[in-house]
């Protein structure tokens, strides 16, 4: 493996040996953020084969026309990894992506140049900035002190803090989305399933209370329109950021009962809304909830091939059938770009239980997100492959994911969330929310 050790900074390196969590560091350190160091962590310098440029504040060209569209439409795939020379590639593959590969003669990679397109507002450079200052974890690393708004460890220090910047990262403070989940049979048949979503931080609010929402990450609600047989069901959500001190608040309006009821299972390895028994509850946006069922290492840092600039799976063009195929997405839909990516192992701790007895993470150095996990079952064999296909939102500087795609390599099933195919205006932000939008009382009056 290829690892960087650029960034890791005098200081760190008891950390990383020992796994144990550096937490906030010295002015001296948090002054590398904008200077050798990206505003929010990522190596500003590209790579030595200049396969990887350096950041110089995200992507310039914004391209005009109707909503995301991609700013490299005349770039074409400089090579595709595949069964023939897989092997020639797989240090810079996940074991889950190589045996994707070997599956299916049909599961690609198409490779592009690198684009580092991400970028975010000021204001949220400087929470970072002051978070890389003062944010610590709490003992036992479930949760955080002195923590604002996002990128709680912009200059991590263990495999945990770097999932807490997973967990933490900038997804544009208040925001809706329309989106449709799919789970394929082996055929490649299936029923759209369309949610609306909706979520903001705290700080977003129009009632925002610092001492009464601490504990609140963000407020989350997810209804579904579509099929007729789940439509009108809610899920409501009050993410805390310490779910061992206050565990996650989750209800449900079941549209056939016309009731609210309390969903302690909307947790760790709880079945996932609609997703017919192929993803956990945590499985979410890549990670989500709590970490404290896993002990976190981190492994380092190294180059990977990962889904980037994906602009191609929001073509409104498209029809489900062109995206969906048996057995995973259509791959010539994809992109892919050489980034560094930080390599995290999570292996479940003795005393705990989940259906993943392990799981590899590939976290994208310049957004924090997830971008590829590898899933373990208990006795030790890879079972999932999770990847989710990046977009950067120039419109509101915020990347998100176009498509998070789960694979189950025993079933030949898969899941896929977000797809935005035949939706309006799929994605907006900035609404105006008040706490009592996100409330059990204000369930029952959305439930139909």
């Amino acid at each position: 493996m290829n690892f960087s050790r650029k960034i890791i900074l005098s200081g760190m390196v008891a950390a990383l040996v020992s796994g144990a969590a550096l937490a906030k560091v010295p002015p001296e350190v948090a002054a590398k953020l904008g200077d050798s160091l990206t505003p929010i962590g990522a190596e500003k310098a590209g790579n030595a084969e200049g396969t990887i440029p350096a950041w110089n504040g995200g992507l310039k060209d914004v391209p005009s026309g109707d909503g995301l569209v991609s700013p490299f439409p005349d770039e074409q795939p400089t090579f595709v990894i595949d069964q023939s020379n897989v092997d020639q590639y797989a240090d810079k593959l996940s074991d889950g992506q190589v045996a994707m590969i070997r599956k299916y003669d049909t599961y690609k990679i198409p490779v592009y140049e690198t684009h580092r397109t991400s970028a975010y507002e000021e204001e949220i450079y400087e929470v970072a900035k002051q978070n890389a200052l003062n944010t610590e974890l709490v003992p036992g690393g479930n949760g955080l002190e002195d923590f604002e708004k996002a990128f709680a460890f912009p200059i991590p220090g263990s495999g945990l803090e770097v999932v807490w910047n997973h967990i933490t990262r900038w997804r544009g403070g208040s925001m809706t989305r329309r989106m449709a989940q799919v789970t394929p049979l082996q055929n490649g048949s299936f029923t759209p399933v369309i949610f609306e979503e909706a979520m903001v931080s705290p700080t977003e609010l129009t009632d925002y209370d610092p001492k009464e929402q601490d504990n609140i990450l963000l407020y989350f609600k997810q209804s579904i329109e579509s099929p007729s047989r789940l439509a009108g069901n809610v899920l409501l959500v009050h993410e805390t950021i310490n779910q061992v001190k206050e565990g996650r608040r989750a209800w449900m309006y079941n549209s056939g009962q016309r009731r609210v009821r309390r969903a302690p299972q909307v947790a760790y390895d709880g079945p996932g809304t609609a997703a017919d028994g192929l993803r956990t509850t945590d499985n979410f946006d890549m990670f989500s909830g709590a970490p404290d069922r896993y002990n976190w290492k981190l492994i380092g840092k190294k180059e990977m091939y990962i889904p980037y600039n994906s602009y191609e799976l929001l073509n409104s063009e498209l029809t489900y059938d062109d995206v969906v195929k048996p057995g995973h997405l259509n791959q010539d839909l994809a992109r892919y770009e050489l980034h560094r990516v930080w390599h995290v192992e999570a292996t479940l701790k003795d005393d705990a239980r989940h259906v993943y007895g392990k799981r590899v993470m590939y976290f994208d150095e310049d957004t924090w997100n997830a971008s590829v996990i590898d899933h373990y079952d208990g006795r030790g064999e890879l079972w999932r492959v999770a990847e989710s296909h990046n977009v950067y939102g120039y419109e509101n500087k915020v990347p998100f994911s176009a498509v998070e795609a789960l694979y189950d390599l025993l079933s030949g099933r898969y899941l896929a969330l977000g797809l935005t195919i035949d939706v309006d205006d799929p994605y907006q932000y900035d609404i105006r929310r008040s706490s009592n939008d996100f409330t059990p009382a204000a369930l029952r009056r959305q439930g139909r």
